[in-house]
């Protein structure tokens, strides 16, 4: 028996997504209620979610996966990635920072270099680089596609 329900979003449930998103310290812009897959838990309260983010044509990001740090391992986002897999033509990109990516591999995702990405990726690839000079965590960010 599960003890989650997992959906399209509603737009009643948008302060509890930018809530969780703020939540989990991911970025926060781009965010829009309508491209969200929502987990719930017994309560009706948004444990999980994440979205597929438009990116012009035929250009599209699975983003904003976050699921509440008291949920974590009981394969939220895992259900909450496959489900917006499937219902989303490929090729999909993602962002994430590199300890993330094995994770994303498991679903078939493959790093690619910025020579490879579109324009908005490489960009965010060269921001997040520059940002990295002051912050140093060591971490990179990889843009990864699933064909």
């Amino acid at each position: 028996m599960t003890d989650h329900n997992i959906r399209p979003a509603l737009e009643s449930e948008s302060t509890q997504i930018k809530d969780l998103i703020n939540l989990v310290g991911i970025n926060p812009t781009g965010l829009d209620w309508k491209r969200f897959v929502v987990a719930l838990n017994e309560n009706g309260q948004v444990i999980a979610c994440g979205q597929i983010k438009p990116h012009g044509v035929d250009i599209r990001e699975l983003a904003s996966i976050a699921v509440s740090p008291e949920h974590r391992g009981r394969g939220l986002a895992r259900a909450v990635i496959e489900m917006l897999l499937r219902e989303n033509p490929r090729p999909m990109y993602l962002m994430c920072v590199s300890h993330n990516g094995p994770m994303y591999e498991r679903f078939g995702f493959q790093s690619i270099d910025a020579k490879q990405s579109p324009r908005y990726f490489a960009r965010m690839k060269k921001l997040f680089a520059i940002a990295d000079v002051f912050r140093k965590s060591g971490e990179e960010l990889l843009v990864m596609k699933l064909e």
